[in-house]
């Protein structure tokens, strides 16, 4: 929720946690009221891509880099329609954009969507403190919003937690579209929308994949309307335990063994129609410089997260599902979390992580390939 009108950054706002700790700074963006979880992301470039990114869905995301909004805000960079995060935290906004792509400031696109933040807290010891304590429920009150600190939290501690939350048909589309192929059509790839990033149905178009985008509430029947040679789950927000319709699509569709990739979201749907259970993080993994092991190459990728839910897996063997046997095929190697899965008798497979990996890095595009290689050996 959130309520504002146009602000500057000398009016004081305060950031409340729910376990009653508060930082004190002033408005950036828009002045007003907002709530959500309260997550830091740990990338140094990308901020556009992050704000846009429907998997931040009634989060407060907090930046690590110390300065934000050097490169403005452009045309180009959104991977939806709006922003999409609750609120904003930054230790030290850029006074003026420099990039020739800029068509305004990052203030200025924060004030337009009406998106609450706070700037000149100490971020450090706030991501330390998340870490520390878990990720949990905040507000940012700026202006009038600001009331009394045993009144704030209050209103902080009535929200809603994230488990349990069900956002992903919020974010999604509500009416299906198609991205073409770029250059020679090779594929046509059902692609439910969980919270879907721009970025990924365009990583498929450039490998010649007609993508059609369906909405999360899509049947079975809808998805293989469009005879599709594969089908792809996207990442997207909230607790996968709540998702019964993805879980009831996907394994219709693991039951006429069609090709499938999951991605993030996706890949917790997937982990639930093999009979995995999934569980919150303590704090979560966002940023654009996650360890990834690819343990079907040994390799390991620089890679871009968001996902404060993971699958619960066995590391240490193959397991037994109704579809035949899965693995764990990627994991995290900074605490060992379920990061990719794969059956051996069927082709499927999806990560945690995001390949499409806007605004990078690149190591894990592959991944399309390996989607396009199973269309292939599927249709031969």
């Amino acid at each position: 929720m959130t309520t504002s009108t146009r602000g500057t950054t000398r009016v004081p706002a305060v950031l409340v946690l729910e376990d009653g700790r508060i930082f004190r700074g002033r408005a950036y963006g828009a002045v007003g009221e907002t709530f959500g979880e309260a997550v830091f992301s740990t990338g140094m470039t990308g901020y556009q891509e992050t704000l846009t990114d429907p998997s931040y869905a009634r989060q407060i995301v907090v930046a690590t880099a110390p300065q934000i909004g050097n490169t403005g805000w452009n045309d180009e960079d959104d991977e939806s329609g709006r922003i999409w995060v609750s609120g904003y935290v930054v230790r030290d906004p850029a006074r003026v954009p420099s990039n020739w792509r800029a068509t305004r400031s990052l203030d200025e696109a924060l004030v337009q969507q009406d998106i609450v933040g706070i700037s000149g807290i100490d971020t450090r010891a706030l991501t330390r403190h998340l870490r520390e304590c878990g990720s949990m429920r905040a507000g940012i009150f700026s202006g009038e919003a600001i009331g009394s600190g045993t009144e704030l939290l209050a209103r902080v501690q009535a929200q809603p937690h994230m488990k349990g939350a069900s956002l992903y048909e919020e974010v999604a589309t509500k009416e299906a579209y198609v991205v073409p192929a770029v250059g020679e059509k090779r594929f046509t790839v059902a692609a439910v929308d969980l919270g879907i990033k721009g970025m990924t149905p365009h990583r498929m178009a450039e490998r010649g994949i007609e993508v059609h985008v369906l909405p999360a509430t899509a049947s079975a029947e809808d998805v293989y309307a469009v005879n599709p040679d594969g089908v792809f789950f996207s990442n997207g927000p909230g607790d996968p335990a709540t998702a019964e319709g993805p879980v009831a699509l996907m394994t219709a569709v693991l039951e006429r063994g069609t090709p499938l990739f999951g991605i993030c979201f996706g890949n917790q749907i997937l982990g639930r129609a093999l009979g995995f259970g999934t569980y919150k993080l303590k704090y979560g993994h966002r940023g654009i410089n996650q360890p990834v092991q690819d343990r079907t190459t040994g390799k390991v990728e620089v890679t871009a997260h968001n996902h404060g839910f993971a699958v619960d897996a066995p590391l240490d063997r193959v397991s037994e599902t109704k579809f035949g046997r899965a693995e764990v095929s990627h994991v995290c190697l900074n605490d060992d979390v379920v990061e990719g899965l794969q059956l051996l008798d069927q082709p499927a497979f999806s990560v945690q992580y995001h390949p499409e990996a806007a605004a990078g890095p690149h190591d894990a595009a592959y991944l399309f390939d390996r989607f396009a290689s199973l269309m292939e050996g599927q249709r031969a």
